[in-house]
């Protein structure tokens, strides 16, 4: 069993049952779902409450049906902040700046936002980048952090034992497919049963928003990156998880890189090297990311597998929560994969 090592110097928390007491912006989507199943059996957290304008005085039962039994708990159009130790963005993408524009929030309050506008450093940004197997240090001291998106992380997780190797220097053949649930639940054109059923498709080729943090983290642990990222995302006809290949050009043995990859995750919480051809059945519903290689001539193969909810999206920011309060890492996330 890998132990985590937490370092926070973030002071303790303060919730009237011992807990720690957090607020969901966002809380009727995909992510807020996710996110309120974990909490409701986290053994230290308490939902103070679930914000969703259009679900105010509904059971959130109602909407995440799957919750069902499990809590009692009404969205609400009310942002109690100074009753909480940390907040949770589950917005969409753009939302999170705008919405601290135009709101106070408490300077004690922690911040993780899900979604992708602060996620690049840059000028008058505070926010880690809320990686855990990059910045777990970081993170133990942070007030602010932007949680990984989906395929950064499946896709950087097969990767980053490679660049601390310095191996990246030619451009990276990336592909990858997701479930229909990356794309959020707000009904689409390619999102429909009868669409996504029996059916594959690639979309935002060469182009898609999660390479500019992929590049940053490959720099920030390569010391320099200059070669392209050539990243072709799949829609697969499945609900949840995602499966990434890598292949890098290298002249390095496979006994040294995987003896490298086995060093790199030796003490992360929830990332393994799998000696074996991996599935992304053995991810579904747990935090976990699975990586392998394999090495034909001078090119490494490199396959990576997460559930996108979960290690992708709220698996990680509870991961990154428990690392910035203290909490032993895995609290929360102790899950079973689905595996038949």
């Amino acid at each position: 069993m890998k132990q985590s090592n937490n370092t926070s110097t973030n002071p303790p928390f303060r919730g009237t049952k011992g807990g720690l007491r957090v607020g969901i912006l966002g809380a009727a989507g995909y992510t807020g779902g996710e996110l309120i199943r974990l909490l409701i059996n986290h053994p230290q957290a308490e939902i103070v409450f679930a914000n969703s304008e259009s679900n105010a005085g509904n059971p959130v039962a109602d909407v995440h049906e799957g919750l069902y039994g499990d809590t009692d708990l009404i969205f609400t159009s009310e942002m109690p902040f100074n009753d909480i130790d940390v907040l949770f963005f589950c917005f969409g993408h753009g939302k999170s700046e705008a919405f601290i524009k135009e709101h106070v929030i408490p300077e004690n309050v922690r911040i993780i936002d899900l979604a992708q506008d602060f996620r690049i450093a840059g000028p008058g940004n505070d926010y880690v980048y809320g990686l855990p197997e990059l910045n777990r240090n970081q993170i133990a001291q942070a007030r602010h952090i932007a949680n990984p998106g989906c395929f950064a992380t499946c896709i950087q997780l097969g990767l980053l034992p490679a660049a601390k190797l310095g191996l990246l220097k030619d451009d990276i053949a990336v592909n990858a497919i997701t479930g229909s649930t990356g794309a959020g639940q707000k009904l689409g054109a390619t999102t429909h049963f009868s669409w996504r059923n029996c059916n594959m498709s690639i979309y935002k080729a060469f182009t898609h928003q999660h390479v500019p943090e992929i590049r940053q983290s490959l720099t920030q642990i390569q010391g320099s990156f200059d070669a392209d990222i050539d990243f072709i995302p799949y829609r697969g006809d499945f609900a949840r998880g995602i499966f990434s290949t890598e292949v890098v050009k290298t002249d390095a043995s496979i006994e040294e890189i995987t003896a490298a990859y086995k060093e790199f995750y030796k003490d992360a919480a929830f990332t393994y090297y799998s000696d074996k051809p991996i599935d992304l059945k053995q991810v579904v519903n747990t935090n976990k990311c699975l990586v392998h290689c394999d090495k034909f001539g001078n090119k490494l193969l490199i396959t990576s597998c997460i559930d996108n909810l979960l290690k992708g999206a709220v698996g990680q920011a509870v991961q990154n929560m428990n690392i910035m309060f203290g909490i032993d890492e895995t609290a929360g996330l102790k899950l079973k994969a689905s595996a038949f």
